[in-house]
């Protein structure tokens, strides 16, 4: 008898055959994996002491890969036009997952905030999943203040130029906010609030994205003696209902929130708020995270800028706390 023809072998011999579209599935899955060590590598001290929300994505991005890369291997079932499409679908839709996970890797913080983070006789610093706190070690002031981090940037990186208000008597907290983006913190302030509820008023500050954010967070909320906006302005116009003092603190250099940005911005607060333009001082001097794509290049140094911001803040949330 003569032995089957490769015609009349079993179909599932062939329905395994490593297609074209496997082989680019599994490739797409190794990018991910890649991905995920490039984020890791580079911001691994910045995803620990991030919102967890980044650290979960990556593991499920590593795991969904790993799966990926074990599907793809085994070959292609016979086709059906729905499974190839399917199949087409979710290549995709995993390529654009790979880049949304690669851009939200957290800008690592660099120096001096990290010796910021320290407790001594005069701030305790404390840190959680979701925040930061600076603690006055004597009598603290009734004001307090919150802010929120520019986009994707580790929250430690506002320490040291956040940790002046703490040190002049005024409680402050900073958000950790999921996947780095202060939209998805919205909830955060009253958190902080319940964390220092001795507090009679507040000043909501942030940076950049964080600053928007917190603009919104001072129209709504009440307790809220200031607004305090660090190279950034309101997504709406806020000029009548928002009746906290403001503060707009902004930089020569900044290739983000521009100088034609933040003149622009009067128009959306209130008619007397104050703007207060730095020289020279780019917008990634706000924080300490090492530069930033987009931005200017600073013409004054970090300190120099940092100093300026402390100083400026300090007296802008010593004043907010008399009214």
């Amino acid at each position: 008898m003569n032995p089957p023809s490769d015609r009349t072998a079993p179909a599932d011999g062939a329905a395994r055959r490593r297609d074209v579209l496997s082989w680019i599935a599994a490739c797409v899955a190794v990018v991910a994996l890649g991905a995920v060590a490039w984020a890791c590598l580079t911001a691994w001290e910045a995803i620990v002491h991030g919102h967890p929300a980044y650290a979960v994505l990556l593991g499920l991005t590593a795991l969904l890969a790993a799966a990926g890369i074990a599907v793809a291997l085994r070959g292609a079932r016979p086709r059906t036009a729905l499974r190839l499409t399917a199949r087409i679908a979710l290549v995709i839709a995993a390529s654009s997952g790979i880049a949304v996970v690669a851009w939200l890797r957290p800008y690592p913080v660099v120096e001096p905030a990290l010796a910021a983070m320290h407790s001594d006789d005069r701030v305790t610093v404390t840190e959680s999943a979701d925040r930061i706190v600076f603690s006055p070690t004597g009598e603290p002031f009734a004001t307090a203040v919150f802010f929120q981090p520019g986009a994707l940037v580790d929250a430690r990186a506002y320490a040291a130029v956040l940790r002046p208000l703490a040190e002049a008597g005024h409680p402050v907290v900073i958000a950790k906010q999921p996947l780095g983006i202060a939209f998805l913190a919205t909830g955060a302030f009253d958190a902080a609030r319940s964390v220092l509820p001795d507090a009679s008023a507040w000043v909501v500050g942030g940076h950049s994205l964080g600053g928007t954010v917190a603009s919104l967070q001072a129209d709504q909320a009440d307790q809220v003696a200031g607004l305090l906006l660090y190279a950034s302005y309101p997504a709406s116009d806020i000029r009548e209902s928002l009746t906290a003092d403001v503060l707009s603190i902004s930089g020569t250099e900044d290739g983000l929130a521009t100088p034609e940005k933040i003149t622009a911005s009067a128009a959306t607060l209130p008619a007397d708020a104050e703007f207060l333009v730095l020289e020279g001082v780019s917008h990634a001097q706000f924080g300490a995270y090492g530069p930033q794509p987009g931005d200017g290049v600073p013409q004054v140094s970090d300190e120099t800028a940092r100093t300026w911001i402390s100083d400026a803040s300090v007296m802008f949330v010593d004043d907010a706390g008399a009214d």
